[in-house]
């Protein structure tokens, strides 16, 4: 288990999960049949490692479920609710990815966060209690805005959001503060509203907070993700909010540059879906900004 673990921590391929997954399989198979807890550790952690494991279908996803559900009441019962609320944060994190796949509700995923925030709480906890609030915004966003709650639904997230910069800050949790600022900065522009130009100047905001983690230099894709972000806030964004009639060519000619700079980025690491998107948004841009060059 602890051979599983190392390989983990910092895999170098995808191989070194599929070997960890071999090493939690030896475990189990040696753990004598009544160190119960042992057992459901080792299934939690084995579930960890399937669930990292790159995958095109749900086959490894569904096998993770079943061992996060088979190892929480042991765990309930002998463990300790601190490895309780991990295995129920896993096990959302889990149920979140087949709900999109059409294969577990969505609603049971909020549910296991909820249960994890009843240990991972706010005072003892903050980090953990950060993530699952980025969880939940991110369940409560997933949920197609068919019916008259879509808007409290993305109240909630943006108030998930919020709830989860309260306790991280730039200098003690960095990445998790780039990650809250920059999913912010994403519920705020898509979010059904009719101040449009006062959620998308938050949403700037919230991107250029989570820049000052996210560098080209030490964290590459996730710069490039938030730039393009950014981008297409600004798209929307009028030069001059007090203005908004008079137009936006500077802000489309800053988001094409913001474009242009996350494709080289998403290009170099092989990123093709993000940088096919990317070069559609580009050519898009490239003819709204002439539209707005005004006749000499």
């Amino acid at each position: 288990m602890e051979l599983a673990v190392g390989l983990q921590q910092k895999p170098k391929t995808p191989d070194y999960l599929t070997a960890a997954v071999k090493l939690y399989d030896e475990a189990l198979a040696i753990c004598p049949a009544n160190e119960r807890l042992l057992a459901a550790r080792i299934s939690a952690r084995k579930g960890t490692a399937l669930q990292a494991v790159p995958e095109p279908g749900t086959e490894l996803i569904e096998q993770a479920r079943a061992l996060y559900e088979a190892a929480i009441p042991c765990l309930a019962l002998l463990g300790r609710a601190e490895e309780v609320a991990e295995a129920e944060m896993n096990l959302g994190l889990v149920l979140q990815h087949l709900a999109g796949c059409g294969r577990a509700r969505i609603s049971d995923a909020i549910a296991s966060y909820q249960r994890a925030l009843r240990t991972f709480d706010v005072k003892r906890y903050p980090v953990e209690f950060a993530i699952l609030q980025n969880n939940l915004a991110a369940a409560f966003l997933s949920i197609p805005f068919t019916d008259e709650r879509a808007r409290i639904r993305e109240a909630l997230a943006v108030q998930c959001f919020e709830e989860g910069l309260k306790v991280v800050n730039l200098i003690d949790h960095p990445a998790e503060y780039a990650m809250l600022q920059n999913n912010l900065g994403n519920a705020l522009q898509y979010a059904s509203s009719s101040h449009i130009i006062e959620n998308n100047l938050r949403a700037i905001a919230a991107y250029d907070e989570a820049l000052r983690v996210r560098t080209r230099a030490n964290a590459p894709l996730e710069y490039a993700n938030t730039i393009a972000n950014k981008a297409n806030c600004l798209w929307n964004l009028p030069d001059d909010s007090e203005r908004p009639d008079d137009g936006n060519r500077a802000n489309l000619t800053k988001a094409k540059g913001y474009y242009e700079e996350a494709l080289e980025i998403f290009f170099n690491h092989g990123e093709v879906e993000k940088a096919r998107i990317v070069t559609e948004a580009i050519g898009q841009l490239a003819q709204e900004i002439l539209a707005h060059t005004p006749e000499n």
